[in-house]
């Protein structure tokens, strides 16, 4: 087995682990065993565990992201619809086995206050959604696009929170009906026209 190859198991057996149980529940050995691979190929991929917490995180932002992103540009009815969209794939995501809430906002309660490299990953990941939201909101006639995407961002971490908590995909809807009320006192015509889809 290759370098290249031992990273993306472990990586895999961690992202599965530290979701699923949080971080500071799985030990290394637990970790090596998951994946498959020499306790000596592990720490040579990942010499300490504070930096496998952190690569988890940097590829569960991308791939969180993506998927966000190419769901958004297949289902969003229009430029006004974009925004909205997002939350439609919120509740499908909620809907999925194994859903935990936000990886970074768990990695963060468990670790941010002894964790400077935990803390930034999760901001850098909470600012690159808010990026991401703001150009959404941006390409549509809308006054303030700034404080808009911060409102809506507030409440895409609001319906994750109160989907892990509850068990609720339904927070997902719920989110997505203030979010259309927000759109169009912003003055982005024709927000809630959008069709819902699948939640």
């Amino acid at each position: 087995m290759d370098l290249d190859e031992a990273r993306t198991r472990i990586l895999d057996a961690a992202e599965k682990l530290f979701y699923d149980r949080g971080i500071q529940s799985v030990g290394m050995d637990e970790l090596r065993t998951a994946a498959g691979v020499s306790l000596k190929r592990l720490y040579q991929c990942f010499p300490a565990k504070h930096d496998l917490v952190e690569t988890y995180l940097r590829r569960r932002d991308t791939r969180w992201r993506t998927a966000l992103a190419e769901y958004v540009d297949a289902h969003a009815d229009g430029p006004a619809g974009r925004p909205l969209a997002v939350f439609d794939w919120l509740g499908e995501w909620f809907a999925e086995d194994g859903f935990r809430g936000c990886a970074f906002l768990n990695a963060c309660g468990e670790l941010g206050a002894t964790s400077d490299r935990v803390g930034r990953v999760a901001r850098e990941h909470k600012e690159a959604l808010l990026a991401y939201v703001t150009g959404l909101v941006r390409a549509v006639p809308v006054a303030e696009p700034e404080a808009l995407a911060r409102q809506l961002v507030l409440l895409i971490d609001g319906a994750i929170a109160g989907a892990a908590l509850m068990g609720e995909p339904g927070a997902a809807r719920q989110a997505r009906t203030a979010a259309a009320v927000l759109i169009e006192a912003a003055g982005c015509g024709g927000a809630n026209g959008v069709p819902h889809k699948g939640n």
